[in-house]
């Protein structure tokens, strides 16, 4: 299985690279009918070889008719579209805590959904076998088979190797280094699966639904751990390990004498994460274990919760503003847990970005709460899987198949 690249999906293909019916279909993406002759004036091709590309496409069941155009003298010419309804995605969001598992279409539209707590340290075999017993239980009840199934999409919370989908050292996750999930999750579900850190498929998520228009984009998660997901001239950014984005761990001046669970002290994570403030507030003599604890507190107007998360938003700042010269976004959306719900945390950042930052690097940026809120990580797991599987090269392979079991 080739994985997805990463490349934020095209919705205009190259006119001069449409011989194959892979290519040609990359036009039909946007969801917009057209006559064969439309698709033949736009690409150059022959009549003939768009009417063999698009019989080719039809037969695959990924392009279906979309009514008649309108006819300047006889028969009416039929319109042809992408059908995004043909296979079904199964997005999956696995969390620190949670796990969220999902049936998309092609398109991105969810037809069901299953959200539960699970312990991610308790290995992959409890937390995989739960994710596939779910998503067999949502391809029923959306009335799918398996064989409708176009791939598996899964983020974990951890660094992943995502040319070959296995965890690399992950902090939170005992027992998951180098397990090999997609052989595992194949033997049950066999189709292409592709696992990337959740910070990466949330970025992508986020970015495809809400913010197509800034090429250059982060997303912070703020929940149990921190991270970002780097989007930079429409390409996500993985880095050489698949640890490109790991802000929890960059030290913060001001925690010289707080420990990490990494082991090092000044951790982004230590200080700033939902626990870390919980515990903040605990010391302080408040009830608050966990960053959901810290938001009820909030909510309820309690001083010293609302000054600590300001304060987690300034560390934040503190790390992010260095990011912002090096990177230079438009865009920046604050998400996850904690962050798509404290105003205040985002506050507390904007104070500091704008503040540390060169004023060339702020002048077009935005800072802003996610969107997509808990569904940018099912959304953009959704994407992952499509952009593989609709890719021109996973196409023209597909439709070589039809044509050989023909």
């Amino acid at each position: 299985m080739t994985p997805a690249t990463g490349k934020l999906p095209a919705r205009e293909a190259d006119a001069g690279n449409l011989s194959r019916a892979g290519d040609l279909f990359q036009l039909l993406r946007d969801g917009q009918a057209r006559t064969r002759a439309e698709l033949a004036l736009t690409t150059g091709l022959a009549r003939s070889t768009v009417a063999s590309r698009i019989d080719a496409l039809i037969g695959s069941g990924l392009v279906g008719p979309a009514g008649e155009a309108n006819s300047s003298g006889g028969r009416p010419p039929s319109r042809f579209a992408f059908k995004p309804e043909a296979r079904v995605v199964l997005a999956v969001d696995v969390g620190a805590t949670h796990v969220i598992v999902a049936v998309t279409d092609l398109g991105g539209s969810i037809l069901g959904e299953r959200r539960f707590a699970q312990e991610v340290a308790d290995g992959p075999a409890v937390v995989l076998g739960r994710v596939i017993a779910a998503g067999k239980e949502l391809l029923a009840e959306a009335g799918r088979e398996l064989g409708d199934l176009a791939g598996v999409g899964i983020g974990l919370p951890g660094p992943v190797e995502h040319d070959t989908g296995r965890p690399v050292k992950p902090p939170i996750m005992p027992g998951w280094d180098g397990f090999d999930v997609v052989p595992y999750v194949q033997r049950q579900l066999p189709v292409p699966v592709l696992v990337d850190n959740d910070v990466n498929i949330m970025a992508l998520g986020e970015r495809t639904a809400h913010w197509p228009e800034h090429d250059n984009f982060l997303f912070i998660k703020v929940a149990t751990g921190i991270g970002a997901g780097i989007i930079s001239s429409g390409e996500l950014q993985r880095g050489a390990n698949g640890t490109a984005g790991d802000l929890g761990h960059v030290r913060v001046p001001r925690g010289d004498d707080v420990l990490c669970r990494c082991g090092n002290y000044g951790c982004l994570e230590a200080l700033a994460s939902g626990p870390a403030v919980a515990n903040q507030l605990q010391a302080h003599g408040l009830e608050a274990k966990t960053g959901s604890d810290v938001l009820r507190l909030v909510a309820e107007g309690n001083l010293q919760a609302i000054q600590a998360l300001r304060q987690a938003g300034r560390d934040v700042g503190d790390v992010l503003a260095t990011v912002v010269n090096l990177l230079n976004p438009s865009m920046i959306v604050i998400g996850g847990s904690v962050g798509e719900a404290g105003e205040h945390l985002v506050a507390g950042i904007r104070e500091v970005v704008y503040r540390r930052s060169l004023p060339l690097a702020t002048t077009h940026l935005r800072i802003g709460i996610s969107m997509a809120g808990g569904q940018a990580a099912i959304l953009g797991a959704s994407q992952m899987v499509t952009q593989h599987v609709l890719s021109p090269a996973v196409i023209e392979a597909t439709l070589a198949g039809n044509a050989i079991a023909g």
